[in-house]
């Protein structure tokens, strides 16, 4: 009798046994099948538990206590990431409790394109919902930062690398400049920084005159012969004599260059005006502007004017370059 009185207690031990497993791996499973993701914000000072009771009030888990015990038995409990993620409910508790502490953060898409300004890269980064744009623009002025990030540029112009990226939210401002320009640091290391040592050009002086390049053309095969002509000019003592940089330096520009603009002394980026390069960068040059500058083409051109096309007339003198400005340019006027 007493033997079978232990093998009964047995039996419902092993059966409450198999219950308490089956509700708990229950538990652990996806809320549902199908289900659309959800935006989970893991706060900065938040507690294993907080995150979990968090979880299970969105419906995105079961039980938060299960999911406690479980971040404690597979040692997740003080690894929590701070961050945005994109979670489901048709994920196991175990999946999302692994996202979250293994910082697999939302990012999300923005691309600066080759000659964007830092102006207009801080409202592209603020349409993505990275940062505010205003709140960027005055990071761009922390001369503590530019030193740190060795920038000579106050405002960064042009070393805010032109690319696609894919970034968290809530980064803030400076630590999305960073990321800009170590991309820049990247790529002008890997691409660009010995053929300039050879052409003995200091990076600044690349950067600028292939702000300008990027600026003057979309055209890819004419950066290796616009860069030519500012060089043979430079070379030559010549003025630079290009508009875009004229623009940079007017306050408001209304989309219109008048002959008071070009005639304007104060505008220091005035390349009409004043000799050599401007004062720096007047936007961020891609690889292919930069790799113009450090391997132009070889060529005698001194001057070039637009096409209405998109590509340009190139000329060595000047009575060849009245004759083409009167052809493409004054004609098309009249």
């Amino acid at each position: 009798m007493i033997v079978r009185w232990i093998a009964a207690f047995i039996l419902i031990g092993m059966g409450g046994l198999y219950f308490l497993a089956e509700y708990g791996r229950i538990q652990l499973e996806p809320v549902a099948a199908t289900a659309a993701p959800q935006l989970f914000e893991v706060q900065p000072g938040s507690t294993f538990r907080s995150v979990a009771n968090r979880l299970q009030q969105n419906g995105l888990i079961r039980n938060a206590r299960l999911a406690v015990w479980l971040g404690r038995y597979n040692e997740m409990d003080g690894r929590l990431q701070v961050g945005q993620y994109e979670l489901s409910p048709h994920q196991s508790t175990n999946e999302i409790l692994e996202a979250i502490t293994e910082g697999r953060i939302k990012t999300w898409r923005v691309t600066l394109p080759e000659g964007s300004r830092s102006d207009e890269i801080a409202e592209r980064l603020e349409a993505s919902g990275l940062v505010e744009s205003e709140q960027f623009k005055t990071a761009l002025g922390n001369q503590r930062l530019a030193e740190d990030l060795g920038v000579p540029s106050v405002n960064f112009e042009g070393y805010l690398y032109p690319d696609t990226y894919w970034l968290p939210r809530g980064l803030g401002s400076e630590e999305v400049i960073r990321i800009l320009v170590e991309q820049f640091d990247r790529v002008w290391e890997a691409e660009i920084q010995p053929q300039a040592a050879q052409a003995g050009l200091s990076r600044n002086e690349v950067v600028t005159l292939a702000s300008i390049v990027e600026k003057e053309t979309a055209a890819s095969l004419e950066r290796p012969r616009i860069a030519a002509v500012f060089l043979n000019r430079l070379e030559k003592g010549m003025r630079l004599e290009t508009d875009p940089t004229v623009i940079y330096g007017i306050e408001d520009f209304d989309g219109n260059l008048r002959r008071r603009h070009l005639n304007d002394k104060k505008n220091p980026y005035n390349t009409y005006q004043h000799f050599g390069l401007p004062p720096g960068p007047i936007a961020s040059p891609g690889l292919a502007a930069l790799q113009s500058v450090v391997n132009p083409e070889e060529t005698d051109y001194l001057y070039f004017v637009s096409k209405n096309d998109g590509t340009h007339k190139f000329s060595k003198t000047y009575a060849e370059h009245v004759e083409a400005v009167n052809e493409h340019q004054r004609r098309k006027r009249r």
